[in-house]
C-alpha cells in the first residue's frame, strides 16, 4: 500500500505509529503508541491486528517499556523491565504466536547482549532492543514478498479466489500473506478476480481486505460469509488462501473463526485451500491444532451491530475469534521459506529444519 501498516517513529526514545483499523474503511487515521499500556489497548481491541502485524508491533513494544519511568539505571534494571513488559504485551491476546515468539526473541537477544558485555550501559542495551525489533520489521517485509513468489504459482489466470479475514499489509509489516501471492499476480499482469468473505463478527473482510485490494487495483466482490457455498458451488471458485495465527506440529491451522467451515465447503467442491504464513506462526511445542488456545471475545461484537442492540438482551453469545483447519483439508501451506504440499508433522518438521533461506 502507499502508507504504511506500522511504523516506527525516531530512536530509541521514539514511538509506535500505527493506522487504526477500527475505523477503516471510513477513516484513514493514525494511532501514536508511546507506552507499553497503550500498545496493549491497541492490541486486544484490533486497532493493529493479524499475527505479524501484532509481532512486529509487540517487539517494538519492549523498546517503549526501556523508556517509562524517567529511564533505567543499568543492564539488570533494564532486563527486570524487559521481563514485566513481555508478560503484560503477551497478556493482550492468546492465540496468535507471532506475539510470543517475537516478544521471546527481542528478550533474547537482550539477555545475549548483556551476557556478552558486562556492565553495559542502559543506552546500550536500549539500542540493542531497538535494532532487534527494527530487524524482526525488517524480516517480515521480505517474508511478505517471498511469500507471494511462491504463492503466485496458485493464482491461474482468469481465476476466482476466495479469502477470509484480513492477511494482507494491514496484517503486517509488508504486503501481507494471504494477499502477497495475488498482489504479485497482480503485477504480473495475471487477470483473476478475488471473492472476500465479510468476516463476521468484526467485519475484517469488508472493512479491511475489500479496501486494501480496491487499492491495488485488483477485480474484488464482497460476500457474506454464508455466501460462500453457493458460490463455490456455481463452479466461481478456483481456489482459497487464507492466513493463519498459528500453525502447529502437524499442520493443523488456528486461523479466524470461519476459515474451517471454509475448508470443509473447499473439500466438498473439490477446491484446493491453501494457507499463507510465515514460518514464525509455527508453534512445534503444539503436537496439533486441539491444543491451540483459541480467544473467547466479547458477547456485544455479537449481538450489537454499530453499538446498536440486534439480539435479545438475555440471550447467551458464543464469540470464538478463531477456530481451526485440520491439517488433511489444507492442500499447501505457503511459507517464506518455500511450500509444504499436503501437510504432515514429518513434512513441516522437513520444512522447518532444512535450512533453506
Amino acid at each position: 500500500m502507499a502508507v504504511k501498516t506500522l511504523e516506527w517513529i525516531g530512536g530509541v526514545d521514539g514511538y509506535l505509529r500505527l493506522i487504526d483499523q477500527r475505523l477503516l474503511p471510513g477513516r484513514l487515521e493514525y494511532l501514536d503508541c508511546r507506552d507499553v499500556h497503550a500498545l496493549w489497548e491497541a492490541i486486544r481491541t484490533l486497532a493493529v491486528r493479524g499475527a505479524p502485524a501484532i509481532g512486529v508491533s509487540a517487539g517494538y513494544g519492549l523498546v517503549l517499556a526501556l523508556q517509562s519511568s524517567g529511564g533505567i539505571g543499568g543492564a539488570k534494571e533494564g532486563l527486570d523491565r524487559l521481563a514485566q513488559a513481555r508478560d503484560y504485551l503477551a497478556s493482550s491476546r492468546p492465540t496468535a504466536v507471532n506475539l510470543f515468539w517475537a516478544l521471546d526473541r527481542v528478550v533474547a537477544a537482550a539477555k545475549m547482549f548483556a551476557a556478552a558485555q558486562p556492565g553495559c550501559s542502559a543506552d546500550a542495551l536500549r539500542e540493542r532492543v531497538l535494532a532487534e525489533a527494527q530487524a524482526i520489521c525488517d524480516e517480515d517485509i521480505e517474508m511478505c514478498r517471498r511469500i507471494g513468489v511462491n504463492g503466485i504459482r496458485f493464482i491461474v489466470e482468469g481465476a476466482g479466489v476466495l479469502t477470509h479475514c484480513n492477511a494482507g499489509a494491514l496484517a503486517t509489516a509488508g504486503q501481507g500473506t494471504a494477499l502477497s501471492p495475488m498482489f504479485e499476480a497482480h503485477r504480473a499482469g495475471r487477470r483473476f478476480k478475488v471473492y472476500a468473505d465479510e468476516t463476521r463478527p468484526l467485519l475484517q473482510g469488508a472493512r479491511l481486505t475489500a479496501w486494501e485490494l480496491r487499492q491495488a487495483g485488483i477485480d474484488v466482490t464482497l460476500l457474506c460469509d454464508n455466501m460462500a457455498a453457493w458460490l463455490m458451488k456455481q463452479g466461481k471458485v478456483q481456489c482459497v488462501i487464507t492466513g493463519a495465527d498459528r500453525i502447529a506440529a502437524n499442520g493443523d491451522t488456528a486461523n479466524k473463526i470461519g476459515t474451517y467451515g471454509l475448508s470443509v465447503l473447499a473439500q466438498r467442491h473439490d477446491v484446493p485451500f491453501y494457507v499463507a504464513a510465515p514460518s514464525s506462526t509455527f508453534d512445534l511445542s503444539l503436537a496439533d491444532g486441539g491444543r491451540i488456545p483459541i480467544e473467547q471475545r466479547c458477547p456485544d461484537e455479537v449481538a450489537a451491530f454499530a453499538g446498536v442492540r440486534t439480539a435479545p438482551g438475555s440471550v447467551g453469545v458464543y464469540n470464538p475469534a478463531f477456530d481451526v483447519t485440520d491439517a488433511g483439508d489444507i492442500a499447501a501451506i505457503i511459507t517464506e521459506r518455500g511450500v509444504i504440499e499436503h501437510p504432515t508433522a514429518a513434512k513441516v518438521a522437513e520444512h522447518l529444519g532444512d535450512g533453506r533461506a
